[in-house]
């Protein structure tokens, strides 16, 4: 919401300046989010009227003036605006002055002719330029010799406060002045809205056939308007400096009533209504050429305004372009009216444009307004374009009801922690137009039609510490006892991870749980991931089911920035469909390996990082356990560089290097590797068991199997982890081997056996039976000993 400070005042001026206000509102949870004047910095511009203007002797484009600046003597300014005629007032910077940019103004000469200032546009002000070529002109009741900053209110500060969606009674300056009023104590001043005169009897019917979606709607017909007259420069002034283009006197009256009192307004040409306004569901398919330009095929789950020819405006969004006013219309039909927000809401980002009018609308305008509304607009349409008002026909639909929320002193004081008087309570909530009525314990109040959040007890007392001030609650220490409760022997702590994931030189991340849909197609092969009814965007329009397509993106803008050695990993929950229409919610950790394998050195060679530095990773955050990396498929990951992560035949996650399709479509130099596990096979541990360390040495035996080139190591340590035996302590490969000496399609694959006794040496006699059994095992999957 953006409005200028000046307008503000002529409601409820709290005499403070512009920063001290900015803090109050702040404070208040109204954020300012900036301040800024109404113009640039500049010094020395008058007002001018033009008393003479001749051609320059040298130059066919300049001009000779004579201007009056209120001095007594006329002041000789060359001018080259195309604009420049006798009897205008224009701004006149006079030798001395400084324009924005530090440009300073002094006497020159311009083609031989002496030129003793400037006479201004409003660009060369800083001013909105209005699509005029040349000078900014000014009224004709402009004072000569006065200070244009004094004029045009130039001082004046501009505020822009960002909204929360529950406040859109302060998208208004009537619901700003009702706040600072409550805030500061000022007076707000009420503005009164007279009822014009009825001196036309055409009327335009009104009939509301989607009852629940609309729950009032009014017209007015006005007849014999002056559709090209000129809207006033004070109505111009304020609706530039909040921010909305000046278009037409029409159009312009139904904007000012907006802001001023927060009810969107719509103006039709009334010679271009068939019949009836009707307020219904469009039909599935039905076509509107809307004023922005654009056309759009409507569903039924928006609302429109329509007539017996068609759909005249998107309800509360946008209006049609056939039934527009235009410099021809002389008469028109005023519209205001209350549109459910649920319906309104996502309506912008389904078509694909927004208004200020959908902006309130969605988040709710105040239903007792649209009749003030109407009268207001018809005052302002007759006082600036004339014409002959009718009478106001009203239609009602289903209204909110007004709910009724009792506030208690005992709980006020309980939750705020500080006692405030009762009557200073009845004071706020009457400021903030609540008007409590005093009960036995507190006050009862019956929910105003411009107040939504109003729901219950905790509302209200959320509304009188915030105009309290939360900064008047005075700071206090809470005492207690907190017990640390001990993790399981089984368990590690979140906090080691993350620490255990930054000293081996990653970086946490955080991304959004929403995405585009092209990623879950991508990377999960998922044609059919949770959508979401209204995304905030195109590209976040599902949930996500792996953390891969966040991780990705992250690397693309690390890349962009010339950072070309990343490590990221991000702990977060992905979304899955699961039975009965139940989503599923796991938390995983996923990482993201690129560039080289250590930072740029003199002491080691440069490589890029491979799967085994992934494994490796993979490995120490899943130390103590149970892990076996088995061959395996994924959508994301290289066919033959991707493996399954496997904990007691559970698999908690995946590894591999990025596929080379997803390397190419999304633009990487090289290939990028990720990991996506379980957390809670992360955070599990096996239960440290301690064990004497034996007296007595161990025996290793080295054992070489041929066996044919497809069999894994996995495959072959599992045949001989088939011999359960206490002696056996470690049975690992250490080689493998393929080329000459071996049949074609063999391989060779050393394994080194440890075997140990706490209580005795070993013998020959012991280690060769257990030897003979080990081979018998690798014999079942086709292993020999070489």
């Amino acid at each position: 919401m953006q409005f200028s400070y000046s307008w503000l005042k002529t409601q409820a001026d709290p005499n403070l300046s512009a920063d001290e206000l900015a803090y109050v509102l702040t404070m208040a949870g109204l954020e300012v989010e900036e301040i800024n004047t109404a113009a640039p910095k500049f010094s020395g511009v008058v007002i001018a009227e033009v008393k003479s203007v001749e051609k320059h002797p040298d130059a066919d484009r300049l001009n000779v003036t004579q201007v009056d600046v209120g001095t007594g003597e006329l002041v000789q300014i060359v001018c080259g605006a195309p604009n420049v005629k006798v009897g205008i007032k224009v701004p006149c910077s006079l030798p001395g002055a400084v324009l924005p940019g530090e440009f300073k103004i002094k006497p020159t000469k311009m083609r031989g002719v002496v030129s003793n200032g400037m006479l201004c546009s409003a660009k060369e002000l800083g001013l909105p330029e209005d699509g005029v070529d040349g000078l900014l002109v000014l009224p004709n009741d402009a004072p000569i010799g006065k200070d244009i900053r004094e004029y045009l209110d130039l001082d004046d500060s501009v505020f822009t406060l960002k909204i929360t969606p529950n406040r859109t009674d302060c998208l208004s300056i009537k619901g700003i002045a009702r706040e600072v009023a409550a805030l500061t104590g000022c007076v707000k001043q009420v503005v009164e809205i007279p009822s014009v005169e009825v001196n036309s009897d055409k009327i335009q019917p009104v009939r509301i056939e989607a009852l629940a979606n609309c729950g009032r709607f009014v017209s007015r017909v006005i007849e014999g308007v002056d559709s090209t007259a000129v809207t006033p420069a004070w109505m111009k002034q304020r609706l530039e400096r909040s921010g909305i283009r000046s278009v037409s006197a029409l159009v312009d009256i139904g904007n000012y009533v907006m802001l001023e009192l927060g009810q969107p307004m719509h103006v039709f040409d009334a010679e271009k209504l068939q019949g009836d306004i009707v307020i219904r569901r469009a039909r599935e398919g039905e076509v509107l050429a809307c004023l922005n330009g654009k056309t759009v095929t409507l569903s039924d789950n928006t609302l429109v305004v329509a007539d017996e020819s068609g759909a005249l405006s998107i309800a509360g969004l946008m209006g049609g372009e056939a039934s527009a006013v235009s410099d021809n219309t002389k008469n028109i039909v005023l519209e205001s009216a209350f549109f459910e927000p649920e319906i309104i809401a996502g309506k912008s980002r389904q078509y694909g444009f927004g208004s200020d009018s959908s902006f309130r609308f969605e988040r709710g305008v105040d239903w007792n307004l649209q009749n003030d509304a109407i009268e207001r607009a018809a005052e302002l349409v007759l006082k600036i374009c004339g014409g002959r008002a009718g009478k106001i026909v009203e239609a009602i639909g289903e209204l909110p009801e007004q709910k009724q929320v009792n506030v208690r002193l005992a709980r006020v004081e309980k939750m705020l922690g500080v006692y405030i008087p009762v009557g200073h309570i009845q004071s706020i909530l009457s400021h903030l137009g609540l008007n409590p009525v005093q009960i036995e314990d507190g006050f009862s109040v019956t929910a105003p039609s411009f107040r939504f959040d109003i729901e219950i007890e905790a509302d209200l007392i959320e509304e009188i510490g915030r105009v309290y001030g939360y900064e008047n609650i005075p700071a206090d220490s809470t005492e207690g006892r907190l017990k640390m409760l001990r993790l399981p022997e089984t368990q590690k702590t979140r906090f080691s991870i993350y620490d255990h994931m930054a000293k081996r030189g990653y970086q946490e991340v955080v991304s959004y749980a929403f995405v585009d849909e092209e990623w879950e197609k991508d990377f999960a092969n998922n044609a059919d991931p949770i959508r979401i009814q209204n995304p905030l965007a195109a590209q976040f329009s599902v949930m996500r089911s792996t953390l891969i397509g966040g991780l990705v993106e992250i690397l693309q803008n690390n890349l962009n920035r010339k950072n070309n050695r990343v490590r990221l990993f991000e702990i977060a929950r992905v979304f899955q469909k699961g039975e009965d229409g139940y989503f599923i919610q796991n938390e995983r950790i996923g990482g993201l390996l690129y560039g080289t394998a250590v930072p740029e050195q003199w002491a080691s060679q440069a490589r890029n990082v491979d799967f085994y530095d992934l494994k490796a990773d993979v490995e120490s955050l899943l130390l103590g356990r149970n892990v076996r990396f088995v061959k395996a498929c994924h959508p994301a990951l290289h066919p033959g560089r991707t493996a399954e992560v496997v904990i007691d035949d559970v698999v908690v996650g995946f590894l591999g290097e990025l596929h080379p399709q997803w390397v190419q479509k999304y633009d990487l130099p090289q290939s990028a590797l990720v990991f996506e596990l379980d957390m809670p096979a992360v955070l599990g541990k096996e239960k440290t068991v301690y064990q004497n360390v034996s007296k007595f040495q161990p025996v290793r035996r080295d054992l070489a199997f041929v066996l044919s080139e497809p069999t894994t190591h996995n495959e072959l340590l599992d045949a001989l982890k088939q011999v359960d035996n206490k002696l056996i302590q470690e049975i690992s490969v250490f080689d493998v081997y393929k080329g000459t000496g071996l049949p074609e399609g063999m391989k060779s694959m050393a394994v080194k056996v440890i075997l140990q006794d706490n209580e005795a040496t070993l013998t020959d006699d012991v280690v060769e039976p257990l030897i003979n059994k080990l081979l018998d095992a690798a014999a079942k999957i086709g292993a020999k000993l070489r």
